[in-house]
């Protein structure tokens, strides 16, 4: 699988399984029958998000309990082709400065409010400067101007060629002015109980058990949606995730929602099936990340050597199951602007001893050079597995490593906000284009305490900032190629991240559920259009 493409592993998983006799969910969407009405939905969230509201927050739970409430100006097909949502048509000026996007009539907010673009205007505006990615993403922006209520138009001070395809709901939600406008945004009551203008409203939340949404009987698409609820369950433990999808408790999961080890035996299950699309929006890389605040990490030796010693194929084949393709560059190889003349760091526990010595750290009695602690992010089993697996790898070269776990608040808490960490196993969502997903894990302007998925490791350089600050607003698609890949460069060799898999997802679902993948959001799309069988 190591050769495979994104797109290549898509088509050749589908027909792996389909040959196994397996049901996939492309085949068993397949049919034409019209949606139903009615039922309950249950839907795998994991781990528990700390919030409910993307507009601050972009850990994957977050973004797929917010999108089905919250909605964005557009969202995707397979292929990013951008599609309406809360806007119904859009131009661009031909010098790329000015985005004009002709909104829906007749929408409300949950509460009653009639939407306008008074609230496009300030959320964008509020996505600049507290949304993690938003500081990049809307860097550009001068002003949101609303002419009319149905009229917002987004101005640039410099293009942004990939300002199109960052307006989903998940990425770029919308929020409702008349809540928001006063006080700190980050502590507003509706960030866990929100209201917005989507398919389903807030219902309860009961932590450590639910979220619960209802359908919106006034949603501006007639008819939509078409299940009466949408409950979000929480289940921390990796075997009673398999069990709920066994037994019928959970219908629905994304991002690989049970242990990889587990697939093949549910497969076997005539109720389920597998779909590999709707993951093209995000486009997920499991890294390293060091505190290059730490008196020891700070040397860039000892980060080579922690580099040599941990087997990225390893860590592909055993810790993902193979699920994954070698990505060490930031840039997955799924993008255009992947680098592949940057190879895996070699394993070599010889080079990595030298290193450890040259930096002044000799094996001490026991043969312990010194002691780290390794955090890992609690969202499935993957980095969890990959945090033991640094530990064993380490301790080959003389580093003692213990491995601490935590609830994700913690985490997040820990590592962006308190700065309490040595080095963690993390996923990241390098998204549609480096200048969203990837520029804020680097980008020295983006060091911001508190704010989760920005610059971890406090990284800063100047020539990395001036070549992401320049393909940002690049517009000829072969200057931005040479512009990532001489970032790539620098970046693999200074090493404040070590970057090894792109772990492949897969979304798991009861055959009675149908048309829930339909675009390139796939699980953190709205579920407008989903729809349950007998």
């Amino acid at each position: 699988m190591a050769g495979l493409n994104r797109r290549e592993f898509l088509i050749s998983s589908g027909a792996a399984l389909a040959a196994a006799g397996m049901p996939t969910l492309a085949r068993a969407q397949g049919e034409s029958a019209a949606p139903k009405r009615g039922g309950t939905l249950n839907v795998l969230i994991n781990p528990e998000p700390p919030v409910l509201v993307s507009i601050f927050q972009t850990t994957g739970p977050a973004l797929a309990a917010s999108s089905k409430v919250l909605e964005g100006l557009l969202a995707y097909d397979f292929d990013l082709r951008p599609q309406p949502q809360l806007a119904t048509a859009w131009t661009v000026s031909p010098d790329g400065l000015k985005y004009t996007f002709t909104l829906r009539q007749n929408v409300k907010w949950h509460d009653g409010q009639p939407f306008s673009s008074e609230d496009v205007a300030f959320s964008i505006d509020l996505l600049k400067s507290v949304h993690p990615r938003g500081r990049s993403t809307f860097a550009n922006v001068t002003r949101v101007s609303t002419p009319d209520a149905r009229t917002a138009v987004i101005e640039l001070s410099k293009p942004a060629p990939y300002l199109l395809k960052a307006l989903s709901a998940g990425e770029s939600p919308i929020v409702p002015k008349h809540l928001y406008a006063s006080g700190d945004p980050l502590s507003n009551p509706h960030n866990n109980a929100p209201i917005g203008t989507g398919p389903y409203r807030f219902k309860s939340w009961t932590r450590g058990a639910n979220i619960v949404y209802e359908r919106n009987p006034d949603y501006w698409a007639p008819g939509k949606p078409y299940i009466d609820t949408l409950i979000f369950k929480v289940i921390p433990d990796a075997a009673a995730r398999s069990a709920a999808f066994e037994t019928g408790a959970l219908d629905l999961g994304g991002e690989n929602p049970v242990p990889l080890t587990d697939l093949p035996r549910l497969m076997q299950l005539p109720q389920l099936a597998v779909e590999t699309r709707g993951y093209r929006f995000l486009e997920p890389l499991s890294e390293v990340d060091f505190n290059l605040d730490h008196p020891i990490l700070k040397d860039l030796r000892v980060r080579q050597a922690i580099a040599h010693a941990i087997n990225p194929q390893v860590v592909q084949r055993t810790i993902a199951y193979g699920y994954a393709d070698l990505s060490p560059t930031p840039i997955t190889p799924a993008s255009p602007y992947h680098d592949a003349k940057l190879a895996p760091y070699a394993f070599d526990i010889q080079t990595a001893e030298k290193l450890l010595d040259a930096a002044g750290y000799p094996r001490k009695d026991g043969g312990v050079r010194f002691s780290l602690t390794h955090d890992y992010l609690p969202y499935g089993d993957l980095y969890q597995r990959q945090a033991d697996y640094v530990k064993s790898a380490l301790s080959k070269i003389g580093i003692d490593v213990t491995v601490r776990s935590q609830d994700l608040p913690a985490f997040l808490k820990r590592v962006y906000a308190d700065r309490q960490f040595d080095f963690t196993s993390i996923g990241v969502n390098t998204l549609f284009d480096p200048s969203v997903g990837v520029q804020r894990l680097y980008w020295s302007r983006n060091i911001r305490p508190g704010v989760p998925f920005s610059n971890a490791p406090h990284y800063s350089n100047p020539e990395v900032d001036r070549l992401l600050e320049a393909a940002s607003v690049e517009t000829d698609e072969s200057k931005r190629v040479v512009l990532y890949q001489q970032f790539q460069q620098i970046v693999y060799r200074d090493l404040p991240i070590l970057n090894l898999v792109a772990p492949r997802m897969v979304t798991l679902a009861n055959r009675r559920v149908h048309n829930h993948t339909v675009s390139a959001q796939g699980l953190e799309g709205n579920l407008a259009d989903v729809y349950l069988s007998a």
